[in-house]
């Protein structure tokens, strides 16, 4: 036998199981699975999730009140009594730090939910319809994109009023762009692929094609930006409370508890300090897992 059949052979005496062993994987399957393989993002995730255990077991965790104030306790150290020492009025800090990340994840949460639901239809309608459409929308998005994001929602927070709930609507609204011209540009794109094109050509409604054909598959950058939008608006949900524009006192709030702390640096460092290592820690674990996520869906990145 010549050593031209050898190929043959080899492919014939190929086990089912090896066969099954080299099926492609879907499209989100093989996202999963290099996700999986990136240690960053597993690292993030597992940061992340122990995080929304803890804020989310507030009450069990800590004994204390974190807006009850106890002056005889006022501005004590870290000890194995308060871990994370006491504020100017005998509030415990990691208490405070607990509850706190109830708010700020729940701000960086509702406020890319404000941005998604707004700016992906916006950019979903402008890429499929385009001309004249797509030019206004276009444009409206580009003079938002004119003001830096924190001074966006600067305005829109000195239109509706200084409040917790107007910090989500005002940071939502400032990271509408975003999504506006994520979804466009990936719907530019998706709409050039046959299936689209065999849909419209099949009869299909507009509204069909739009949310049946072409939405799923800008899911992918779409939950890469918002993942990462989560971190961006925390930390703008932060600034805006530290400027007294977002939470009031005596609410346990990451930014307003560095802006209670400011004035007792050289005193009483721990008042700033944990707040702002718990902003620092959630923002890098999210930006951990949204480098993965983006790697991830990335079809130019391959993982063997």
């Amino acid at each position: 036998m010549n050593d031209r059949s050898t190929p043959s052979l080899v492919i014939a005496k190929k086990s089912d199981a090896a066969w099954a062993a080299e099926k492609p994987r879907s499209l989100w399957m093989d996202s999963i699975y290099r996700l999986s393989r990136n240690p960053g993002s597993i690292a993030g995730a597992i940061i992340l999730t122990a995080l929304i255990v803890a804020v989310i077991l507030a009450p069990f965790i800590t004994q204390y009140n974190p807006i009850e104030i106890t002056p005889k306790e006022r501005l004590k150290p870290p000890s194995t009594v308060h871990w994370m020492g006491t504020d100017s009025f005998g509030r415990d800090i990691f208490t405070r730090v607990l509850y706190g990340g109830q708010i700020s994840l729940r701000v960086g949460i509702i406020a890319v939910l404000i941005a998604l639901l707004v700016g992906v239809p916006m950019g979903l309608m402008a890429g499929f319809y385009g001309g004249r459409f797509d030019t206004l929308i276009m444009r409206v998005v580009d003079i938002m994109l004119s003001f830096p994001g924190i001074l966006l929602a600067l305005v829109v927070i000195a239109i509706l009023g200084p409040s917790l709930t107007n910090v989500m609507v005002a940071v939502g609204i400032s990271a509408v762009p975003i999504y506006a011209r994520v979804a466009r540009g990936s719907v530019l794109k998706i709409k050039e692929e046959m299936f689209a094109e065999a849909a419209l050509l099949l009869g299909c409604s507009n509204r069909r094609i739009m949310f049946v054909h072409i939405f799923p598959n800008i899911l992918g950058p779409i939950i890469v930006v918002a993942t990462l939008g989560v971190a961006g608006a925390i930390i703008s949900g932060a600034a805006l409370s530290f400027l007294g524009l977002g939470a009031t006192p005596p609410t346990p709030e990451w930014g307003l508890m560095l802006s209670e702390g400011r004035n007792y640096l050289r005193q009483a460092w721990w008042i700033s300090t944990f707040p702002g290592l718990a902003i620092m820690v959630t923002v890098l674990s999210i930006n951990l897992l949204g480098d993965g996520l983006r790697d991830a869906f990335d079809p130019r990145m391959k993982i063997n």
